[in-house]
């Protein structure tokens, strides 16, 4: 694997982990995980962690170890998927802060690790030549 490559696997990796454990103590006990009541929920759609929980389990967590174990494969859509756990990374930490109304540091965190996992993405794919690079070859290539 390339560095680019291997940065991109540990990142998948410890957001993976992190999200498993996230989410495994909201599903476990979902009116306080790990300490966070179930009232700063208020500004949300939900009354408790339950179903944040498993979407952070499952999209987030398992998401992620998928993203892990695609990249030594060398499948052809692995910088694809990649791309598209950066960005629901991201997505997921702008939803969170909107409905807990709060900005703690681990969004910060969270937030540009998942900028950092769509940015190497995006430049694998250009490497690569693959959509939507090949968008920018195009442009690239009608100015020359």
């Amino acid at each position: 694997m390339a560095k680019k490559e291997r940065v991109l696997f540990a990142l998948h990796i410890f957001v993976g982990i992190g999200a498993l454990g996230g989410g495994l103590a909201a599903i476990l006990n979902p009116h306080e995980p790990l300490g966070v009541p179930a009232e700063a929920l208020k500004n949300s759609p939900f009354e408790n962690y339950l179903i944040p929980g498993i979407l952070l389990f499952t999209l987030i967590g398992l998401g992620n170890l998928a993203g892990a174990a695609a990249l030594p494969s060398r499948l052809r859509l692995r910088s694809y998927s990649s791309s598209i756990l950066g960005w629901a990374l991201m997505i997921w930490i702008i939803v969170q802060c909107i409905m807990l109304q709060d900005v703690v540091f681990l969004h910060v965190l969270f937030f540009v690790i998942g900028a950092v996992q769509a940015a190497i993405s995006i430049q694998i794919l250009y490497e690569e030549g693959r959509f939507p690079a090949t968008l920018i070859l195009c442009f690239k290539g009608s100015k020359s």
